[in-house]
């Protein structure tokens, strides 16, 4: 691995984490998780296997130690590893589009709602977490699914749509060795 793009993806991490810890949480705990949205641009720069899979595991981590949701660490990990490969199969898959600001900011909207879903349904279903007020499983995920995961799709598009292009400009002045570079 190039040390430059390890010391990069460790930056958007550290920033993701920066933002995740500062925005406050609402609906019993949970917050738009801005993690998420640097860690698709760090796919998006080095769509790599091993890079998505250090990016998944670190974004996780980090997530799963400062969630603020009941037993939210386990559900964390599991959401962001596999929100990770899928976006990753979509870069893939998309090469071509993955320079259109829409197409990627849509693929940022597709991330979210795969992993909020992931995570409240590992947490739910999975481990059995219960929210007080909230009846049943279904009920609670229904409930939080559009009080928190639709609002954070929103907001992870729009510091997407503000974020990426800046970051691409940034590496096209630099010597980091990315997809923007080739």
């Amino acid at each position: 691995m190039n040390t430059k793009n390890l010391v990069l993806m460790a930056l958007l991490v550290a920033v993701g984490a920066a933002l995740y810890l500062i925005i406050p949480g609402y609906g019993e705990g949970m917050k738009p998780d801005f993690m998420l949205t640097m860690m698709f641009i760090g796919i998006l720069l080095f769509p790599q296997t091993k890079n998505v899979f250090l990016l998944a595991v670190t974004t996780g981590v980090i997530s799963g130690l400062f969630s603020s949701f009941p037993g939210g660490f386990v559900p964390n990990i599991v959401d962001k590893f596999i929100t990770a490969f899928v976006i990753y199969a979509l870069v893939i898959t998309f090469k071509k589009f993955t320079g259109n600001i829409i197409a990627t900011t849509i693929m940022t909207g597709i991330g979210t709602i795969l992993s909020g879903s992931i995570f409240l349904s590992v947490a739910l279903f999975i481990l059995g977490v219960t929210i007080p007020g909230l009846a049943s499983p279904m009920v609670a995920f229904t409930t939080l699914f559009v009080a928190v995961v639709l609002p954070a799709i929103a907001m992870n598009c729009i510091a997407f749509f503000i974020i990426y292009p800046i970051v691409k400009g940034l590496m096209k002045r630099t010597s980091f060795k990315t997809v923007l570079s080739n």
